[in-house]
């Protein structure tokens, strides 16, 4: 499992793009991978046949080995993927028929029982001194385990599972896994989803016959009248369902608590005049025409963000280690909205860049993030985050600290608004922002200055040319 970002600590495949015995090539693309931050595809690194050893929907940390690249003949087709699959996977592999039969003959006197199974109801013949011609063979293993459950009582499945179960209508709880110890994968929703039976036989039901008899589990009680007590919580609530999180998600939620734990942030509210933005966006849409890129009033916050953070350097650093982190280059990560997570593609040196420059690279990596196909490169780096909800009509709102950034510029709608200006009440174009700072690193004074610079730009907006 290659490390596709700095913060990948593991990753689920996705889809092979070849198969055991395929010649490869280097460069040529194999696997298509869940990272922390994006999908991504991986190139193989050397010539060779190659093995899998890793199934589509696993989840591996990064350096475990999915697959191997060597030389000499092709793997042949009966090998299959099975097969390498019993030797990279978990010990409870071992009970399908591919591994039971790759065991050695004396295996055949005291087959294991797996803790999952239950004893023989009879102990098997002794084995005598002189051992008869042909041994019975070992007993055969059931295939895969239904509906498996892990320590919290869920069934086991990969978050690729989970989610084309719930895009198709499929109930996981009696499908059988073909995973490592019983885990759903992909493979075995696509099964279920093309005509094979989406419930696995009856063989929990079977299980306890042959096990010893258990006493009778006492039934429920019944809820108290007078109200719900705590066994009834999930009555209360109704049906609970439960979802992983992607790599992505997990990310965000590590790095949110992350920063609420350990930043101590302060805010800075501000109401800009967008008047003139306003009139200077529209001369540039009349000039680009119909074809044209025209720049958003988002982008002209990002450049002047950019020239307010060459000017004032703590805004454009970190604090790490008890020590101040000044960047050369000024990064402006821009947060969109993806499906059921926030991504922040980085606008690189967006000090140095024109409005269309950044109108234009800011769209495509919007695009790119939307369709998933934007690279960890492009999610890096960043120096100073903008985050805009004004097109939901919020007003105002205070962002989160990305970390280790020193601070998130918060912007809300762009509205006409009653204000005082000459001693009379007119209407203008007016955009709350909301500056939310590491006070280990950037204090309030400075944060001000910093925040009345953005103000000033926006509000001569022709400086933004320059």
């Amino acid at each position: 499992m290659p490390r596709l970002s700095d913060s990948m600590e593991e990753g689920t495949i996705l889809k092979w793009l070849k198969a055991t015995g395929d010649e490869v090539r280097r460069g040529e693309e194999l696997v298509e991978i869940e990272t922390d931050k994006a999908n991504m595809t991986y190139e193989a690194d050397q010539d060779g046949v190659l093995e899998l050893l890793a199934q589509e929907g696993d989840t591996l940390p990064v350096g475990g080995v999915i697959a191997r690249i060597g030389g000499g003949e092709p793997v042949a087709a009966t090998a299959g993927a099975a097969a390498p699959a019993a030797v990279a996977t978990a010990p409870a592999e071992a009970a399908t028929p591919s591994a039971a039969a790759a065991q050695p003959a004396e295996s055949t006197a005291s087959p294991p029982v797996s803790p999952t199974q239950p004893a023989p109801a009879e102990p098997p013949a002794p084995v005598g001194p002189t051992p008869p011609a042909a041994p019975a063979p070992p007993p055969v293993r059931p295939a895969p385990q239904v509906g498996a459950a892990d320590g919290n009582g869920r069934v086991k499945a990969s978050p690729v599972a989970r989610r084309m179960a719930r895009e198709l209508g499929l109930d996981i709880t009696g499908l059988a896994g073909s995973g490592p110890g019983g885990r759903i994968v992909k493979a075995d929703i696509e099964a279920a989803a093309s005509g094979a039976p989406a419930q696995a036989p009856a063989a929990p039901a079977a299980v306890p016959s042959a096990a010893p008899p258990q006493p009778a589990a006492a039934p429920p009680p019944p809820a108290p009248v007078s109200g719900l007590g705590a066994g009834d919580v999930g009555t209360a609530k109704g049906e609970v369902r439960v979802e992983d999180l992607t790599k992505t998600q997990q990310v965000i939620a590590r790095r949110m608590a992350e920063s609420k734990a350990t930043v101590p942030e302060f805010t800075l509210e501000m109401e800009i005049d967008m008047e003139r933005a306003v009139e200077l966006r529209a001369q540039l849409k009349a000039v680009a025409g119909e074809d044209g890129v025209v720049p958003s009033y988002n982008d002209m916050v990002v450049k002047a963000c950019a020239l307010a953070l060459r000017e004032f350097p703590r805004a454009n650093g970190a604090y790490r280690d008890g020590r101040f982190e000044l960047y050369s280059r000024v990064n402006v990560g821009v947060a969109v909205a993806a499906q059921d997570a926030l991504v922040v593609p980085t606008v690189f040196d967006a000090d140095q860049k024109s409005l269309g420059e950044i109108a234009r690279e800011a769209r495509a990596l919007a695009e790119r993030v939307r369709a998933g196909v934007v690279t960890p490169p492009e999610l890096s780096g960043g120096t100073f985050t903008v985050s805009n909800l004004g097109m939901f009509g919020i007003s105002n709102f205070t962002a989160v600290i990305n970390p280790p950034q020193a601070a998130i510029l918060a912007v809300g709608a762009l509205e006409p608004r009653a204000v005082v200006r000459d001693g009379e009440l007119v209407a203008r174009h007016t955009m709350g922002v909301t500056l939310a700072c590491d006070h280990r690193i950037l204090y309030g004074a400075p944060a001000a200055e910093f925040l009345r610079r953005i103000r000033e730009l926006l509000e001569q907006p022709l400086a933004l040319a320059l």
